[in-house]
This record gives structure tokens, sequence and C-alpha cells, in this order.
């Protein structure tokens, strides 16, 4: 019991979190899958046991995961807290987790759940003061944002909305509050391999060096990792491409 409460607080202390490459786990009732442009009629089963794919990334020296509870997302509310319970229970895997995260409960469910940091997306655009009181109670470390874009504005809702936020004014919006870990998916980039918004990130950094920006969307070869990298990128998240066999775990855990 007293190694169980050691591994889980080693998940859960503020750090500069190691590992430039984040591989992605997306849940559908339980399974490990991708959909392409956000799409749930383009979904693709790839596992049905998410732990057997999260211990081939821990075995190979992932010390990441980004965990998305697609069904919380589509339902509002955390649906697949059980998988994020299980993968951090049997593995030493930082993760994060969202989908459907919408009340304080929710992040307490993430949290006890063995979840190192909460990803937030919709709710920082469709409840602003919900999310500030929520970095006034826990610490803004643990909160993981995401910022979906289209044309440089931010998307909202499983990117089935568009609002006329752009990126830079969310961006230094939540930076004022201290939330400074961000990624930022451009969803027409998203499961198609073909490569990142290198410009996008450039500009964010260039107007927000501090930032700890996460690329995440498009990437399908080593080097688009390496270019992300030399913009200054602190980490990227990939899906799709580990799982079609473009990019070998052993080949990313080494970067």
């Amino acid at each position: 019991m007293e190694q169980e409460k050691e591994k889980s607080a080693s998940k859960t202390i503020p750090i500069q979190i190691g590992g430039f490459v984040i591989p992605a786990i997306d849940i559908i009732e339980g399974k490990c899958v991708r959909l392409t442009q956000g799409d749930f009629s383009q979904k693709r089963i790839y596992n049905e046991r998410p732990l057997e794919v999260a211990k081939q990334f821990e075995d190979a020296g992932m010390r990441r995961l980004h965990l998305v509870d697609l069904d919380g997302a589509r339902a509002g509310s955390v649906r697949n807290w059980k998988v994020l319970e299980q993968i951090a229970g049997k593995t030493r895997l930082i993760i994060d987790f969202g989908g459907g995260i919408k009340t304080e409960n929710d992040v307490q469910i993430v949290l006890n759940s063995g979840a190192a940091l909460v990803t937030i997306g919709t709710l920082a655009v469709k409840d602003e003061n919900l999310l500030t009181e929520w970095l006034m109670r826990n610490s803004p470390s643990v909160f993981f944002l995401g910022a979906d874009v289209r044309d440089e504005k931010i998307t909202v809702d499983g990117w089935t909305e568009n609002s006329e936020i752009g990126i830079y004014e969310f961006i230094k919006n939540w930076l004022d509050k201290k939330l400074d870990r961000i990624f930022c998916t451009d969803v027409k980039k998203d499961g198609l391999l073909a490569g990142p918004s290198l410009s996008l990130y450039q500009s964010i950094l260039q107007q927000f060096p501090h930032l700890h920006l996460t690329a995440s969307g498009g990437v399908g070869s080593m080097d688009d990792i390496l270019r992300l990298q030399e913009a200054g990128c602190e980490s990227v998240i990939i899906g799709k491409a580990i799982y079609e066999g473009k990019l070998k775990i052993g080949e990313l855990a080494k970067v």
C-alpha cells in the first residue's frame, strides 16, 4: 500500500515533465481508437485493451501518456475513468487525461484516478469563470490546456463549433492567470500525417517565448519531430503515426 502511495505521489509533483514525445491513447467504449479530423464516423479500433498499449509505450521507454476519453467528451461528463485508473495503477507513466471534464467533481475523479494533469479544452472558452475558480482552488500546474484551432481561431465541442477567439488572445488570457502548459492542435492537420503546423507554433513561441507549448496533429515522420524540437516546442503528442506504423515507439523514446 505504501508503495502505491509513493508511486501516485511521484506522478503528481509539479515538474518540468520529461520526454519530448507524448504518445496518445483515445478511448471509446473502453477501447483504443483513432478518429480522423475528430469525426466519430471515421473511427478505427487499434486495440481493445488500452492497458496493453500503455505498457508497450512504457516498455519502450516512454514517460508520458496523453489519454483522451472520447465518450466523455461526447457525453459532457467523464466516462472512462476506470481505464485511467487501470493504466495509472499498473504503469509509471505520467498521464494527462481529458474528455468531459465539466465540474469540480470531474477534476477530483481524474486526479484521484491517477492522472498527473487534467486536460481542459472547451470549458476554457465556454465557462472561463469556472476554470478560473478551479485555478484558485488547485495549482495551475495540474491543468493541461488544450487549444484546438482552425485558421488560428479556437474551436470547441469536439471541433464542431468555431469561436471568434484567436489563438494568441486565448493564450495570453490564460498565461495571465498562470496557466502556462498548453497543447495546440491544428484540426486541419490532425490525423492526416502530412506534417504539423510548424509556422503556427513558431509564431506562438515568438510571441510567448516562456510558454510550455506542446504540438499536436499532423506528425508523420521523424523529421517533423525534429523540426518541432528546433522550433522550441516542449513536447509533441503523437497518435496515428504510431498506430499506422509510420513511427516506431523505440525510436521515439530516444528523442
